[in-house]
């Protein structure tokens, strides 16, 4: 990180700019904003800086920077069009250890401005260290459209009660779940309709109320591992859970949109090695959910196809403890779409059946007659391990041995690699290319399309994060 993200009060503060046209007058205007004593140095300045002396808003010195300018700032900004003096005033700024910007000239700044969302006394600053300024501008475009109005008076308004929460609740687990639960209320839909006494009337009612926490668990698919394919639920839920059981499944960049301060339980599974046992696994929900806390159990794809969330519910229901469903995109959805092969096409296939190559072991042997039938794609999920069983089983029940074949290994992630090949070569393949979980088999015509149609981390993709909301296609 080049530049440390920190948010001054400059109320009152001694503000140098030098400078006296255009982008002085922008840089004074930021530096009012927050209340700074700004003064500026030029030998000629714009009308509106005048009127802004005029008004006592600012001081003005009508003459060339000298050293002298200098005594007493706190922050000094270059504004000039003459770069021999804005180099003067950083060399002479650096040397008092004082923070200078020379605009539209970073490598002589040690501090640099944001791109500002201002919903006071909401403050998002978006930044590119200097490097990208018009991306960070495109960023802040997307983010107005983003964030309502009224989110700067709901903040005003809760301040006033910051005190009062803190004297009634003592821990700060307790705060928090107070201020979820009031920003889940109609609290928010009074100041957003600008009935801000309403509002006032009823978090005082909840401040009194003395209700006893209760817990919940949200069931969330995580999808294969890229993290814009979670859906906003997932990612609110991840937001305010205090507790977040993962599995192995969820990828790194996933788990780093957590809540920062959220507890973080490893019940991890891997082919052949469940550091938890699933039983243990229901009973940490449960334990948790009764203690009062918002728990977020996240899981690798959707959670109720091969992900044993439809156990770990019934758990919940039975125990009657609350609890809320996301589904999330699948791993044969996916890693299908990211490896360029349709999982159904009128020409090769026109049914698609899932099918897990890792069963309990006292499970009903699969119906591999049906599976081996024509014209039909077969998502195999943890099907590595079981891979030359799997093989031998569909060649035995009559598919082609030529069957078109293609593995998926980390599926949609950036690390993704595919892998093509046959049927009767499947097992072979898997070994001689180390192929290692997670790994999607796709078996059927439609795998064949993979060398057309593939598209990931082979072109340069549009990030739809950086892109305004409000650009027409």
């Amino acid at each position: 990180m080049q530049y440390l993200p920190i948010f001054t009060k400059l109320e009152n503060k001694p503000v140098l700019i030098v400078g006296g046209g255009e982008v002085a007058l922008r840089k004074c205007r930021a530096f009012l904003k927050a209340n700074a004593a700004v003064t500026l140095v030029s030998p000629e300045f714009c009308t509106e800086l005048l009127s802004l002396a005029a008004d006592s808003s600012v001081a003005l010195r009508h003459k060339p920077f000298d050293a002298s300018d200098l005594d007493n700032a706190m922050l000094v900004v270059a504004a000039t069009d003459i770069e021999a003096v804005n180099a003067e005033v950083a060399e002479l700024a650096e040397a008092r250890n004082l923070f200078v910007n020379v605009v539209d000239d970073q490598p002589k700044c040690n501090f640099i401005f944001p791109s500002i969302v201002d919903r006071n006394p909401i403050t998002i600053a978006i930044s590119s260290a200097g490097t990208a300024p018009v991306l960070a501008r495109r960023l802040r475009e997307k983010l107005e459209t983003l964030i309502p109005q009224h989110i700067g008076p709901l903040a005003t308004l809760v301040g006033q009660f910051r005190h009062k929460v803190k004297a009634r609740f003592k821990h700060f687990a307790d705060r928090r779940q107070f201020w979820e639960s009031v920003f889940d209320s109609n609290v928010v839909s009074e100041v957003q309709a600008g009935n801000n006494e309403n509002a006032q009337i009823q978090l005082e009612a909840m401040l009194k109320s003395t209700p006893s926490p209760e817990g919940e668990v949200y069931v969330v698919g995580a999808g294969p591992g890229d993290p814009e394919l979670l859906t906003l639920k997932a990612l609110q839920l991840m937001q305010q859970a205090d507790v977040v059981v993962y599995d192995y499944l969820v990828s790194d960049e996933i788990m780093d949109l957590v809540r920062r301060d959220a507890d973080l339980i490893c019940v991890g599974k891997k082919a052949g090695n469940h550091s938890v046992k699933q039983e243990q696994t229901n009973e940490i929900l449960v334990d948790l959910a009764k203690q009062g806390k918002k728990v977020c159990r996240i899981k690798g794809g959707d959670p109720f196809i091969y992900g044993r969330g439809g156990e770990e519910v019934q758990v919940l229901a039975e125990n009657n403890v609350k609890y809320q469903i996301v589904p999330g995109i699948t791993a044969a959805a996916g890693c299908s779409a990211y490896a360029g092969i349709p999982l159904t096409h009128r020409d090769h296939a026109q049914a698609i059946q899932f099918v897990t190559g890792h069963c309990k072991q006292d499970g009903q042997e699969l119906d591999w007659e049906g599976l081996a039938k024509t014209n039909q794609t077969l998502a195999v999920y943890m099907g590595v391990i079981k891979s030359p069983h799997i093989q031998a089983q569909l060649l035995a029940h009559g598919r082609s041995p030529n069957t078109p074949v293609a593995i998926v290994e980390n599926g949609t992630r950036k690390s993704q690699r595919v892998v093509r090949t046959q049927l009767d070569q499947l097992a072979q393949t898997i070994t001689a290319h180390d192929i290692q979980s997670p790994a999607l088999l796709i078996i059927g015509e439609v795998a064949a399309l993979h060398e057309q149609l593939a598209w990931f981390n082979k072109n340069s993709q549009i990030s739809s994060f950086a892109q305004p909301i409000t650009q027409v296609a």
